[in-house]
């Protein structure tokens, strides 16, 4: 692996960096009951939960493994980033209200209010399994990367160590408000200087991109064909939205900064606000990673494109502050996943085990649940380097994971017949098929696309909860109420809407971003 210097000024402005964060974090910190600890006293405005938002959802795999994946393939990875803005607009109209109504701390928790706590304990432990194994390990995995290039006599695990000690230090003691009152500062951060490293990219390679793009090369297309290895076109409309709805709206990483919003219009502007923010990725991290095919060709592993650029670009001072941007943008992730697995435990298997625990024990068996889980990604990460890059691993296991669970969410908001047994049994198979299809995929599908495999998997998992549910009682009123979808609720806000300022309804931002959206696919197809 290939090193470089760095000099005695970057490595101060990132040692006072990372020191700061921890004391911000620690400061900032809320921690005398569950709701401060684990929802921050749900007190957040929409600015704060849209820097929050876009700060954790900017993990390893966006920073390091998009930029590897434009680096290898093209921009046709910003899909993913551009249905996700599609998405966000989706979960911002029809899920976000019935979250926040229905006052959970989990998003497993709405699935026992809507169906029963078989599938509120199956999906939680779903989400921890993946959280600790798919982000957390890979958020570590990825800082370990970038310090090799540094060190590249460190040892791979005690690099892991240390940076799983620094998430952990202020988000353990001050749950929530310390990962979000972080991430605030860490989302500046990451956004100045991603700003400045896409400068200095296009200052020395933006001829090779003008000229892609004026010989409209295929490496700047979105739309891509059905044989493509890459995005086949087919994915975007079938397959993509499915994975978004799964990241978007059923993660507790990202969802849980929703559910600290102050109020429903609050989390709605700041879920909006992180669709604008989730659009600059086309400019900062996707066209720089295709620009760095010219300027480093020839790189054995694409997830060392954006390392690479942040250290072989920035000028001596500048380099400190993006390698700060860099680290941040992991140890916020690290720091999100972190109390949102433990908030998992917590609420959905120890006050389920311990129904007497006061709010203070609560906020205890959190903070030793942080420091296993912690444990455990930082002794599984070092295997991740066995699965190519970042964003294949990632978004192979979530093809498989989460079709079974958006059907379950999709159909119990949207249709009042489906019951807590239909969606245990449909969530159950879903995920004996997906455990079969990770071992015989081939025999099945040969070598279908996994964008592709994606309906296959959720139609499946409707048919199985939409059938079986038939054969038990229809679900009472208690379960529909404040966790289905009501056209009369949606009438009422559009009316309430039209007396509010253009600039502070969310519909309008929302429509801006979904016309923004179009003409980057015109643009780019």
């Amino acid at each position: 692996m290939e090193s470089f210097s760095i000099g005695t000024i970057d490595i101060v402005i990132v040692v006072v960096y990372l020191l700061f964060i921890i004391w911000w974090g620690v400061k900032n910190g809320k921690s005398s009951d569950a709701q401060s600890y684990f929802l921050a006293g749900r007190s957040m405005p929409w600015w704060v939960v849209g820097l929050s938002l876009f700060a954790a959802s900017i993990s390893s795999t966006t920073l390091i493994g998009q930029s590897g994946d434009a680096y290898d393939t093209g921009l046709a990875v910003f899909n993913y980033n551009l249905t996700g803005i599609v998405v966000m607009v989706f979960f911002a109209v029809f899920l976000l209200p019935l979250y926040i109504r229905s006052k959970v701390f989990t998003i497993p928790e709405f699935l026992e209010k809507r169906f029963d706590k078989r599938s509120r304990y199956y999906f939680s432990a779903i989400c921890i399994i993946g959280n600790i194994f798919l982000d957390a390990a890979g958020a570590l995995y990825a800082a370990a990367l970038i310090i090799k290039l540094v060190l590249p006599e460190a040892d791979l695990q005690m690099i892991i160590i240390v940076f799983a000690i620094i998430a952990a230090s202020y988000t353990i003691p001050g749950g929530l408000s310390s990962a979000i009152n972080a991430e605030l500062i860490q989302a500046v951060v990451l956004i100045l200087g991603s700003v400045l490293l896409t400068y200095f990219c296009f200052q020395q390679g933006g001829s090779y991109f003008y000229h892609l793009f004026e010989n409209d090369d295929i490496l700047v297309k979105l739309i891509r064909p059905l044989s493509d290895n890459a995005t086949p076109w087919l994915g975007l409309i079938v397959g993509m939205p499915i994975l978004g709805i799964y990241f978007w709206a059923n993660n507790q990483t990202l969802v849980q900064r929703v559910l600290s919003a102050r109020t429903i219009d609050e989390g709605r502007r700041g879920v909006i606000f992180t669709g604008f923010l989730t659009m600059s990725t086309l400019f900062i991290i996707a066209i720089p990673g295709l620009i760095a095919r010219d300027l480093f060709p020839g790189l054995d592993k694409p997830d060392m494109v954006y390392p690479n650029m942040v250290m072989q670009l920035m000028p001596v001072g500048l380099l400190g502050i993006m390698l700060a941007a860099l680290l941040s943008a992991l140890t916020s992730t690290i720091s999100a996943i972190l109390n949102s697995t433990s908030t998992l435990f917590t609420m959905d298997f120890y006050a389920k085990f311990n129904k007497h625990a006061d709010t203070k024990k609560l906020v205890l068996v959190g903070k030793i649940a942080s420091c296993v889980i912690i444990l455990l990604a930082a002794l599984w990460a070092p295997q991740i380097g066995k699965f190519g890059s970042l964003l294949k691993y990632y978004q192979e296991m979530l093809s498989y994971i989460s079709p079974p669970i958006v059907a379950a969410f999709l159909l119990g908001i949207f249709n009042k017949r489906v019951n807590g047994d239909g969606a245990f049994m449909g969530l159950i198979l879903g995920l004996v098929v997906a455990v079969l299809l990770l071992f015989f995929k081939n025999t099945v599908f040969g070598d279908l696309h996994f964008l592709l495999m994606v309906p296959f998997l959720l139609i499946f998992s409707i048919m199985v909860i939409y059938v079986s549910s038939f054969f038990y009682a229809a679900p009472g009123k208690d379960k529909l109420t404040d966790t289905t979808f009501s056209f009369s609720d949606l009438k009422e806000e559009y009316v309430t809407l039209k007396t509010v300022v253009w600039y502070k309804n969310y519909q309008v931002w929302a429509g801006v971003l979904l016309v923004l959206s179009a003409l980057i696919w015109i643009i780019f197809q």
